[in-house]
This record gives C-alpha cells, structure tokens and sequence, in this order.
C-alpha cells in the first residue's frame, strides 16, 4: 500500500482536468447551419444539403429557389 497516496492525488488530478469544460458540441454545430428549412424547421449546412433534404424528407413539394 505504498502507492496509497500517490493514487489520490492521481485520482484528484484527473478529477479537476475532467471537470473543466471543454465545450458544448451542440454549440459548436449550431454555429455551421445556416439554412432552414422552411416547412420542417430542419437546420442544414448549405443549399446543396437542402435540395436534398427536399429529394427525400418532402419529395411532393419543390425546393425554393437559391435566392430566399
């Protein structure tokens, strides 16, 4: 039991590191979507990604327009 001590303290040490925030992953991902969709509210990166989020989520209906 000589490593008695030297466990805490290893064990004290992790527990501050791990405690620190690193950083919400949520937030950081918000922060890249920037378009919406309009009928569902679906939050995606970029026209391309809407198009076909249109091909597959609302097939019936067309994809606006790359100016709104």
């Amino acid at each position: 039991m000589t490593r008695g001590k030297q466990k805490i303290e290893a064990q004290k040490k992790n527990a501050e590191k791990n405690s620190k925030s690193k950083g919400s992953q949520i937030e950081a991902r918000a922060v890249g979507l920037k378009v919406v969709c309009p009928i569902c509210k679906a939050l995606l990166a970029n026209e391309k990604q809407l198009v076909d989020h249109y091909g597959s989520k609302h097939p019936k209906e067309k994809p606006p327009s790359n100016s709104s």
